[in-house]
């Protein structure tokens, strides 16, 4: 990605805020938010689809991640806030937001948050509330433990997220290496797609740019109840899981799914957590889904 399409802008509280800008400039907008650990950079993956159909995509780095500053004390109901604030400096009215796996639960708030802002809501293989009965049926232990117990005692989070910090700075492309192997076998051969593990590579490298306080942050918020009711939400939600995905498993798709009034989910026999890789020509479209239009991008899974 040209290093001139990252930039950083001021919120009125002096906080710092990356993004970086792919598809086409003057196309419609939505914003793209991050997985856990994560960064601006997964947006790239969307580049050139995004381009094609006319969309422009803003994505941000959250606190702590990337160029973003920490924010000590935030809430995942503080981030449609700042969401509101980059669109107000860019002159963005109304807006689409798409949030891939530990970046879901901040689209569905700014749906929640911002109903007269928002033209709808993309999640992508997205975590779903742990508190939700049956949630973490099918997740890798390793996964449900870390977020259930680091909701309960941040520094466990604290410690899991340095560790991985360490890992990451020895060599990215090993973590990555490790992170596809405790994938579902369709994600571990994508992964290993030269173009795709390039940028992944970056994406983590990314993430852990200013260390590890962003990502331990957000270990305790996603696995702590959110702050709002999934029930509260009026804009359009398009929801996209595979049924073979280990790391967010498909109950939580399915719970998130039954709760959102106005969701329309396509789940994918066979598929991971990557399954955007392969799906994103058809994912990108929510950008330009309007509140009540109908269905767009549901062939390939089952509803």
């Amino acid at each position: 990605m040209p290093a001139s399409r990252s930039e950083t802008l001021s919120l009125r509280e002096g906080r710092r805020l990356g993004f970086a800008e792919y598809g086409a400039p003057g196309g419609a907008p939505g914003f793209y938010f991050h997985g856990h650990p994560g960064s601006r950079l997964e947006a790239e993956l969307a580049d050139e689809v995004a381009a094609e159909a006319g969309i422009r995509i803003i994505a941000l780095d959250r606190p702590g991640y990337g160029l973003s500053a920490f924010q000590p004390h935030r809430t995942i109901l503080d981030w449609p806030q700042d969401v509101k604030e980059v669109a107000n400096i860019l002159g963005l009215e109304r807006f689409s937001v798409l949030g891939s796996s530990g970046g879901g639960p901040y689209a569905l708030a700014c749906a929640r948050e911002l109903p007269e802002r928002v033209t709808s809501a993309g999640v992508i293989s997205g975590v779903g509330p742990y508190n939700a009965r049956g949630a973490t049926r099918g997740m890798r232990w390793q996964n449900r433990v870390g977020f259930q117990v680091g909701a309960l005692f941040p520094p466990l989070a604290r410690l899991i997220m340095w560790s991985m910090e360490r890992q990451v700075r020895r060599s990215p492309e090993r973590m990555l290496d490790a992170i596809a192997r405790a994938m579902s076998p369709t994600d571990a051969e994508i992964a290993l797609r030269p173009n795709v593990r390039r940028t992944l590579a970056a994406v983590i490298a990314e993430a852990f740019r200013q260390g590890s306080r962003g990502a331990a942050l957000d270990v305790v918020l996603l696995g702590r109840p959110w702050g709002f009711r999934l029930e509260e939400i009026s804009p359009r939600v398009y929801l996209w899981q595979g049924e073979a995905d280990v790391l967010v498993p498909v109950s939580m798709g399915r719970h998130l799914a039954a709760a959102i009034p106005n969701c329309q989910a396509t789940f994918f026999p066979g598929e991971g957590h990557l399954l955007f890789v392969d799906h994103m020509a058809e994912i990108v479209q929510v950008f330009t889904a309007a509140p009540d239009s109908e269905t767009r991008g549901s062939s390939g899974g089952n509803s």
